[in-house]
């Protein structure tokens, strides 16, 4: 009898060394993003945001009580969800991730949640997918995003073209998600506001001219042009022909269309135009562009600091479920995010990992000054910004 009880006790303390280890052992966080594609400019920094979180993280060496986290890169390419879908696949079920920093783009994002993250029952926290339908996508409480949705950047340009007396404007939009859904949050919103969308128009990606889609926009007519693009792709297609035959002079750049590339490629002709994306004036900002400079890669690009708060997120969940399995941290995002706590800026992760080791709140700032709100997405801020001498400037923060 006693011999069975010490062999049952034995098998027991095997099991719970066996769960504990495949819960707290090494960890790989998958980093999908458009490293090829329309937004391939601005990814860069993206990927270098996340991997920034992870160092800060092993160099701490305490996550977990000395897990080592690995971020195993795939590529999205931001528009072709079968390809998305297949890059997520393999880091699932070939590199075992235990959770996924990504998609960018909202369409693969979409796809990816749908048929890789749902079925596998992984984590995903994007920096950047901003449709306003993925604030309703059925996700199963795996999905969370670091940056706003669409429905609050509708709002926001409509407010940057009133304070400019910009009454009247024509909508070019990418042909998917996120163009479509951007087109038609804006033009509620500026209808509302009293202005007059002339025309709303989609494009394709990929094509090497669009002067019919550009002669349909100046036929309209509008002020200004409003680009609801990619930076490396149709959008700046678009731009280049309007600026060739004179169609329109000023464009205004949601957060798809802001990138230095795009300034370099355009020229002087688009001194003048203007637009916003997610950002802050908060001090997480000022650490993290500082942590970025340092690190070798500018931390103002768009979507680096949400970049960075989405990867810390997930690691600052896992700790505060004791666990790298999706099914046990996956609660535990919104706690971490949100007060009640003490404010974890970056820079911190280290300090945010021992108070939750204690049995301490943490409330995450972060690089954006995060706070989620009802389905697991960024309530939303935003940099103004004006293309001045051939440069980025900011304007002011909204």
């Amino acid at each position: 009898m006693n011999k069975l009880l010490l062999a049952t006790a034995a098998t027991a303390l095997m099991a719970g060394q066996a769960f504990a280890e495949s819960h707290t052992g090494d960890i790989k966080i998958g980093v999908e993003l458009g490293f090829t594609g329309p937004l391939e400019s601005i990814t860069p920094a993206m990927g270098a945001g996340a991997d920034l979180a992870i160092k800060e993280v092993n160099d701490a060496g305490t996550l977990l009580d000395g897990a080592t986290v690995t971020a195993v890169r795939a590529d999205s390419t931001c528009i072709d969800a079968g390809a998305a879908t297949a890059a997520a696949e393999g880091l699932v079920t070939g590199d075992m991730v235990n959770a996924i920093m990504g998609a960018d783009c909202s369409g693969v994002t979409g796809a990816i949640l749908q048929n890789v993250a749902r079925p596998n029952g992984i984590v995903m926290i994007s920096p950047s997918a901003t449709s306003p339908a993925l604030s309703d996508a059925e996700d199963d409480g795996l999905f969370f995003r670091t940056a706003p949705s669409d429905a609050r950047q509708g709002v926001v340009m409509t407010e940057i073209l009133m304070d400019k007396g910009i009454k009247t404007v024509a909508v070019t939009y990418t042909n998917n998600d996120y163009g479509k859904g951007l087109a038609d949050s804006f033009e509620a919103a500026f209808k509302e506001a009293g202005g007059e969308v002339t025309i709303s128009a989609a494009h394709e990606d990929g094509k090497g001219d669009y002067s019919s889609e550009v002669a349909a926009l100046a036929a309209a007519g509008g002020d200004v042009l409003v680009v609801a693009g990619y930076t490396d792709q149709g959008g700046k297609g678009i731009i280049q022909n309007a600026l060739d035959t004179g169609a329109f002079d000023t464009f205004v750049l949601p957060d798809g269309m802001v990138g230095q590339q795009l300034v370099d490629d355009i020229g002087e002709g688009l001194n003048g135009s203007f637009g916003q994306f997610p950002g802050t004036d908060s001090q997480g900002a000022e650490l993290f562009q500082a942590m970025a400079k340092e690190a070798g890669f500018d931390g103002t690009g768009a979507f680096a600091p949400e970049s960075y708060d989405a990867a810390a997120l997930i690691m600052l969940a896992m700790e505060a479920a004791k666990s790298n399995q999706s099914a046990d941290f996956k609660d535990k995002v919104m706690d971490v995010a949100n007060a009640p706590g003490t404010e974890i800026f970056p820079g911190e992760l280290a300090k945010a990992i021992d108070l939750l080791k204690a049995g301490e709140d943490i409330d995450y700032v972060g690089a954006t000054a995060v706070e989620l709100i009802g389905p697991g997405e960024s309530a939303g801020n935003y940099r103004e910004i004006e293309i001045k001498d051939g440069k980025i400037e900011t304007v002011k923060f909204r």
